[in-house]
């Protein structure tokens, strides 16, 4: 079928021509067979680069230029997110309205309803049904990418929740769910209530085999011999396809393998580079260095040079995109990346190497088997649509009978089934509170008829579900997170704040039963308080570190809003919320990135994650003290919450918000006698020019923000205010 067929109008076929699509790959053509341009609802399974994101942009052109509708496309990472925003851009010259929105979780963002197109994450989702977004009404189209991850027992329920509640509100609403690896995809496609489109087609054909002993078997059980130039399997398989002038992806079972394999090939890759390459590599990774600058992106920016890079999350996501960026355009030869990477970001290579199938489980204590289900993830990156006629997913095996068993149990086999992970009494009493708080349901019954459309109802019985409900809505009655009133469920307005906060229920009763026990606290307390809740990510604790944080817990425990635990497994937590808080009280005491990297071994990712959660966290302790009447609480935790933000001293506070200003440059200002607004207003641009990491551009911007500052004024009942009047 050719792009002049499609039912879609003429300028939107025209675009798709521009771009050089003429001919519709098999799955996209099946696609309109099945009626995805009639609001057929569509479970697309297909491989990875097959086109599925096509089909969805075609139907979101049919909905909002031929039938006046809205789309709402749904991805699990704000990486992939960011990604397809970038790439739906392009139809603004349609006249299309695209937006992106991924963060702030206690609002319902209504300038969103002036938009068309929109791209969120499954949680943002989530908190705009909590804060009953008015404009979710009028979504006619609801794409949920990478739908597999219903199976993530942490994020995947939230997903099934989001497309339950919008099924049961929007009656006519169609679903286009995508992904390239569901065995049981029928079992989906009937939840949905839609037909399936299920392929193996491929634009690259994959070659997925296992390397053993300089030659690579196949599951076509062809077989090429690898030249043994070095001792170790992957530095051999990494030169053989960059001398057959391909790329290649490494997946490393953590984030130190990625980087010492990044650190070994390097010297091998850069006899590959040509000067173009090299001169590119230089230019971004000073890129990288000039944006955050530590002793992990030096290595980096070091390895890039030579024409390879790590990639993982701790690295910041403008580095990320650095990286990525750099390989799509073929400049970077080779990528050593833990599977995060696989999880929908598209970066395909010649050949993908899995230097492991094994992946330590720190719950367990043990390495364990990968599932097949992310092999095939990791594989299907295998094969550059416009540059390889085939690509290659290698496993490597130490031994014949671990080349038997990766043949068998990876390359011959299928993904696993999809299950539902809603029967978790936590999980399920967190989205039973939103379904009342959101005036979703207001009794047992109208909760089980939106658990109905859940994809476990579908897969097991309701039934399986009414016990956990029973007991979820005790928890919350007794937690006077609702009232019960003849069989009538309401949220309490504190139980409407918490869902509201998108918090867990969990995080929330422990910040009040935190601050119900002291009226005032140091930031250290807070910053512990909210550590110990389940919603930020906690710091692991090292043998070697125990003794450590244990006397620092031992110096601080007065502070604490909670007493150390007693059971030895509490106590590990406990302590490994004392190393988090320590991090977050160093962040915020303008620790640099470098040392905290050292001391706490995180990368920039990583701390940009806790401090951004943690800054939610904080926020949310403000509301909830507001709510029950802490106010003694109130003004301690909103200057925290700025000082988690910027990571600075309560000093800085005044001057950091001016853009272009970090906590670096603030901290340059502040010791040179600027220390507010108004000593600024009165430096000269040559003064502030000659201060270090100021420069005439920036000096020239910090004098324009205050000049546009003065020049705002605020309309009081009374009389006009100007804003040099707060300072």
């Amino acid at each position: 079928m050719y792009v002049e067929e499609l039912d879609i109008p003429e300028n939107a076929i025209r675009h798709l021509l521009m771009r050089g699509i003429q001919k519709l790959f098999p799955p996209q053509e099946q696609a309109i067979e099945k009626g995805v341009l009639k609001r057929k609802s569509l479970v697309v399974c297909s491989p990875t680069a097959s086109g599925k994101t096509l089909i969805a942009e075609i139907a979101a052109l049919k909905h909002i230029l031929d039938l006046g509708g809205k789309v709402l496309y749904l991805t699990p990472l704000r990486a992939l997110a960011n990604e397809k925003f970038h790439t739906f851009s392009q139809y603004e010259t349609l006249g299309i309205k695209v937006a992106l929105s991924t963060g702030d979780y206690d609002s319902d963002d209504p300038w969103l309803g002036d938009y068309d197109w929109i791209i969120t994450t499954n949680e943002k989702a989530d908190s705009l049904l909590r804060h009953k977004a008015g404009w979710l009404r009028y979504i006619t189209l609801v794409v949920a990418d990478e739908i597999h991850l219903i199976r993530d027992s942490k994020r995947g329920p939230t997903l099934e929740m989001v497309l339950a509640k919008l099924r049961k509100v929007i009656s006519s609403l169609q679903i286009l769910a995508l992904s390239a690896t569901i065995r049981n995809a029928e079992e989906l496609a009937e939840w949905l209530n839609a037909d399936l489109v299920k392929t193996e087609w491929r634009p690259v054909i994959l070659r997925e085999g296992v390397y053993f002993s300089g030659d690579i078997f196949f599951s076509d059980n062809s077989k090429i011999t690898i030249p043994e130039s070095y001792p170790n399997p992957l530095d051999n398989l990494v030169v053989d396809c960059l001398n057959r002038k391909g790329q290649v992806l490494v997946f490393a079972g953590t984030r130190g393998n990625a980087v010492s394999y990044a650190r070994r090939l390097a010297d091998k890759v850069k006899r590959f580079l040509t000067h173009e390459d090299t001169r590119y590599l230089v230019e971004k990774a000073g890129e990288i260095l000039s944006v955050e600058k530590n002793r992990i992106t030096e290595s980096l920016a070091e390895y890039m040079q030579k024409g390879v890079a790590f990639h993982h999350a701790g690295l910041s996501y403008r580095t990320r995109k650095i990286i990525e960026d750099a390989f799509r355009n073929a400049k970077l030869k080779v990528v050593c990346a833990t599977p995060t990477l696989a999880a929908g970001v598209n970066l395909p290579a010649r050949r993908v190497v899995i230097a492991s199938y094994r992946r330590y489980n720190p719950e367990l204590g043990y390495f364990e088997p990968i599932p097949v289900l992310e092999y095939k993830q990791m594989a299907g990156r295998a094969g550059r649509p416009q540059y390889d006629k085939y690509g290659e997913a290698i496993l490597i095996a130490r031994t014949i009978d671990e080349l038997d068993y990766l043949m068998e149990n990876y390359i011959y086999a299928k993904p696993e089934r999809i299950f539902s992970q809603m029967a978790s009494e936590r999980i399920l009493r967190t989205h039973i509170l939103a379904s009342i708080a959101s005036d979703f349901a207001s009794n047992k019954h109208e909760l089980q008829q939106i658990l109905k459309f859940t994809f476990y109802a579908h897969q097991f019985t309701i039934k399986d579900l009414v016990e956990i409900v029973n007991e979820s809505i005790e928890y919350l009655h007794r937690d006077n997170l609702v009232s019960i009133e003849n069989g009538k469920i309401k949220a309490t307005p504190l139980g409407k704040r918490i869902s509201q906060l998108y918090i867990d229920i969990e995080t929330a009763t422990t910040i009040i039963k935190g601050l119900k026990r002291k009226e005032k606290a140091t930031p250290f307390a807070y910053l512990h308080l909210i550590a110990l809740t389940p919603d930020i990510p906690k710091l692991h604790i090292r043998r070697r570190e125990i003794e450590k944080y244990e006397k620092i817990l031992d110096l601080r425990a007065s502070e604490l809003f909670v007493e150390e635990p007693i059971g030895e497994e509490e106590y590990k937590i406990f302590l490994s919320s004392i190393k988090t808080a320590k991090l977050l009280e160093d962040w915020i005491n303008e620790i640099s990135d470098d040392q905290l990297i050292i001391s706490y071994d995180v990368g920039p990712g990583d701390i940009y994650a806790i401090t951004q959660t943690a800054e939610w966290l904080v926020y949310s302790a403000s509301e909830l003290a507001k709510e029950l009447g802490f106010y003694s609480h109130v003004a301690n935790l909103l200057e925290l919450r700025q000082r988690v933000k910027y990571g600075v001293k309560s000093e800085l506070l005044e001057i950091i918000k001016i853009k272009g200003i970090g906590r670096v440059r603030a901290r340059i200002l502040y010791e040179n006698g600027y220390r507010n607004l108004d000593d600024l207003s009165k430096a000269s641009l040559s003064d502030l020019s000659r201060l270090p990491l100021i420069g005439p551009k920036l000096a020239k911007s910090i004098k324009e923000y205050l000049a546009g500052l003065r020049d705002e004024v605020f309309i009081t009942t009374d009389r006009e205010v100007k804003i040099e009047d707060y300072f």
